[in-house]
């Protein structure tokens, strides 16, 4: 039996093992899952045998998420459309003062990176997400990974360029990010095709994420004419009672439209030289389901 000692030890790392484990994986019903069996795993071993609670509750859910990503990996072989991560609502308040730190917790969990990840091994995705976003030396990660620190320097290295050279360029200044949502979402429900192009980035890409359970694009649209004659055209379409509600998702704002006050689709902006360089576009149910009780 724990005792409320070891429960309240396991709750003070519950935000960074549930980081960890979404991170890796993109789900996050399967990060919670990981951080419950890693619950499991803590209530069952004598914890005043355990130096460091936080390291050993870090490794176990880095191996427990490991095993889950080679689980999901196989599955994703098989997705209808373009695959984008289960939104994720974060809110870093008080416990991330450091603007700097908060933007690097910001960074690692966007979109874009997280996209970029999914060609990662999942070893390379593990070192990349313990060394990038939570900083942890490279030692501690080969004892995570049973590993020794020459290959784990190697997998961080390889990971590291892998991601800078794919993933899109983008600024994470919150302000600009919520002024241009909101001028995209004036546009947008006018289906005001030139207020649209004002603001797309002649090279823009549209990202639709749709599981093949509901309408979206099936392929990445790009170029400014595109993705403008598809906002502008989808616009007419109309959402059935529609309402809408500015979140903050995966480091950034997001608007979220909601149809009888259902989440109905979650739209996020990658933002550079003042305009939209990426449209992530959510319309998978099952992906929008958690965030119907924000």
């Amino acid at each position: 039996m724990t005792t409320d000692i070891e429960t309240d030890v396991f709750e003070e790392h519950r935000r960074v093992l549930l980081g960890v484990a979404y991170r890796m994986l993109g789900r996050v019903a399967d990060a919670e899952d990981v951080v419950q069996e890693a619950w499991l795993r803590w209530a069952g071993v004598d914890s005043a045998e355990v130096r460091d609670p936080r390291g050993f509750l870090v490794r176990v859910t880095t191996r427990l998420a490991l095993d889950r990503l080679r689980q999901i990996k196989s599955r994703n072989e098989s997705y209808v459309g373009p695959w984008l991560p289960e939104p994720y609502e974060t809110d870093f308040g008080d416990t991330v003062p450091d603007t700097a730190e908060r933007a690097v917790l910001a960074d690692s969990v966007s979109f874009a990176v997280l996209v970029v990840m999914e060609s990662l091994s999942p070893l390379e995705r593990a070192v990349f997400v313990l060394r990038e976003a939570f900083g942890y030396p490279y030692a501690d990660i080969a004892a995570v990974l049973e590993r020794d620190e020459a290959a784990v320097r190697q997998l961080a290295g390889r990971a590291r360029k892998h991601v800078e050279e794919r993933r899109p360029r983008y600024e994470v200044d919150p302000a600009q990010r919520r002024d241009l949502t909101e001028r995209f979402l004036a546009a947008a429900l006018e289906g005001d095709i030139d207020g649209l192009m004002s603001l797309l980035a002649p090279d823009v890409r549209l990202v639709g994420d749709s599981g093949g359970k509901t309408k979206a694009p099936l392929r990445i649209i790009d170029t400014a004419a595109k993705v403008g004659r598809f906002l502008a055209g989808t616009a007419h379409k109309g959402v059935p009672d529609m309402s809408y509600r500015f979140i903050e998702v995966n480091g950034g704002p997001a608007l979220l439209l909601l149809s009888g006050g259902k989440p109905d689709t979650l739209f996020q902006l990658d933002v550079a030289d003042g305009r939209i360089q990426s449209v992530y576009v959510v319309r998978n149910p099952d992906k929008l389901r958690p965030l119907a009780t924000g």
